[in-house]
């Protein structure tokens, strides 16, 4: 595969736009960066990218392009005008989280086009996209996933060889079930300690001592569950029930019952319907404690 002349960056939202920032200033490479909402695509600009005027203008320009996109359906509609014009894109690595099955089809349709298709969705929170520290899980080809390593590199500190296409798909979204499924567990131990006497933030202080810990105990729960703050500009409630459904739709393909999973987006759910479905997904504590 011969090296990439110019790259194409398609999303610039919560994430992608520290992605497409990171690639700019790391790549050596110019970045064309669009996006539908004129301001996400101007501050990409003024962060380094070069501005497409369209989907199918990154397409004409890039030789591989980056996806960082909310549903897989848009990611289908996107991969479609990116390849109709027939223009340079040869490789399109998509950075979102997507369904698994829907993601191998993909990529077959595209080989067909004569193009590369990768997945290779991205782990970890808001600022580790701006810092450039987000684990990436890259389901490609031995040659091909060493090819594009150094360009993931600049995006991220861990990038994870998963094996096939689709795979990827599969361990990111498997880290955001265990990911919620704590959360869960760490909304019914609060209330319970409270209930009992126990001030939360002792609480998960000592559980962050013991065999109870985790990154989503110390960061995430201590951030949000202590001081009752669930800012909506942050992985809201939405995102949540979106990516949990994707892991159950895989266990249902797998015949798995995942019944933990299942509590677990009723939750989510219940919490989307009592108007919280912007706040930050630890918003479920509301309802395990009975507020709403």
């Amino acid at each position: 595969m011969d090296s990439p002349k110019a790259l194409g960056f398609i999303g610039l939202g919560v994430m992608g736009s520290g992605m497409c920032a990171n690639l700019a200033a790391k790549s050596g490479l110019p970045v064309i960066a669009y996006d539908a909402v004129d301001s996400s695509l101007e501050e990409a600009v003024r962060r380094g990218a070069d501005k497409a005027i369209s989907v199918a203008d990154v397409g004409q320009r890039a030789d591989i392009v980056f996806l960082s996109l909310p549903t897989v359906g848009e990611v289908e509609s996107v991969t479609s005008e990116l390849v109709a014009g027939q223009g340079r894109a040869r490789v399109i690595v998509d950075m979102s989280t997507s369904d698994v099955g829907r993601t191998r089809a993909l990529a077959q349709q595209l080989a067909k086009c004569g193009v590369q298709f990768v997945d290779a969705p991205v782990a970890r929170m808001r600022q580790a996209a701006q810092d450039g520290t987000l684990l990436i899980t890259v389901g490609a080809d031995g040659d091909l996933f060493e090819h594009l390593k150094p360009l993931l590199l600049c995006m991220g500190t861990d990038v994870v060889a998963a094996g096939g296409i689709g795979n990827g798909q599969v361990i990111k979204i498997l880290n955001n079930m265990v990911l919620f499924l704590t959360m869960n567990a760490l909304a019914e131990a609060m209330t319970i300690g409270r209930r009992a006497g126990v001030d939360g933030g002792l609480l998960f202080q000592a559980l962050a001592l013991g065999s109870a810990d985790s990154v989503a105990l110390r960061k995430t729960g201590t951030a949000t569950m202590v001081p009752d703050e669930f800012p909506e500009k942050a992985f809201p409630t939405k995102y949540a029930i979106k990516d949990l459904a994707l892991a159950l739709q895989l266990a249902e393909d797998l015949e798995v019952p995942a019944q933990a999973a299942r509590q677990t987006m009723h939750v989510l759910k219940r919490t989307g319907d009592a108007g919280l479905a912007e706040a930050y997904y630890p918003a479920m504590i509301k309802v395990v404690d009975g507020r709403v």
